[in-house]
């Protein structure tokens, strides 16, 4: 029989590597070795195993005939799919949050905004990916949803990892915070609707990129 310090351990491997996911860690179609992973977080390989075919079984890892686990590759119909889910969730997050934000939460926005485009100046992926998924939580969390939060988590699961190449298309990157721009002036102006469009918009500027390099 497991220990709560098992279960406990397993939760913590599971934690971490759909944070990883959501985040874009891994790209499509890479192998997740599990003692490789075991070793980076410090802890067993059951552990890590357990947690690989938890998320297995969410469908944001699949298991792959002597290979392992691999991160999955989206056809176009499951992106396209996964953009219009996105839309409907984000979109309305970000209205429900932009009602309920205050002065001081909107110039923490407009202070992100800068820092993402002091990032793109300086090529700084990092520093951009930081700063965009402080300013897209902070709106989503103002909400007060946990379920909204959790089904947009979800989400971020299956689409985490192709958008870790959104960045390498200079053009695309060079436009990655014009919506977020839109975004800020429409809250500014108490525009709840309006952001929700600039959400909307920003998901779709991305979203045509990403869907080219989705397999047929």
């Amino acid at each position: 029989m497991k220990t709560d310090a098992a279960f406990t351990l397993q939760d913590q491997a599971y934690q971490t590597l759909r944070q990883g996911l959501m985040l874009g860690r891994w790209l499509p179609g890479e192998r997740l070795k599990i003692h490789t992973l075991a070793r980076e977080m410090g802890m067993g390989s059951m552990a890590v195993r357990t947690a690989l075919q938890r998320l297995v079984a969410e469908k944001a890892l699949v298991n792959v005939p002597n290979c392992g686990v691999s991160v999955p590759q989206l056809g176009k119909a499951e992106f396209d799919d996964i953009l219009a889910t996105r839309i409907l969730l984000e979109g309305e997050a970000a209205r429900q949050g932009a009602l309920k934000l205050d002065d001081d939460a909107k110039a923490a926005l407009a202070a992100l905004v800068r820092q993402m485009d002091e990032a793109i100046a300086q090529g700084d992926i990092k520093a951009y990916l930081d700063a965009n998924e402080t300013f897209h939580l902070t709106l989503y969390l103002a909400a007060g949803s946990p379920m909204l939060m959790t089904l947009i988590e979800t989400v971020w699961l299956y689409v985490g990892p192709i958008s870790n190449r959104l960045h390498q298309d200079a053009a695309v990157w060079a436009t990655m915070n014009a919506a977020h721009s839109a975004l800020l002036a429409a809250l500014l102006q108490n525009d709840a609707d309006g952001v929700a469009h600039a959400i909307a918009e920003d998901l779709r500027q991305a979203g045509a990129y990403l869907r080219g390099l989705c397999q047929d």
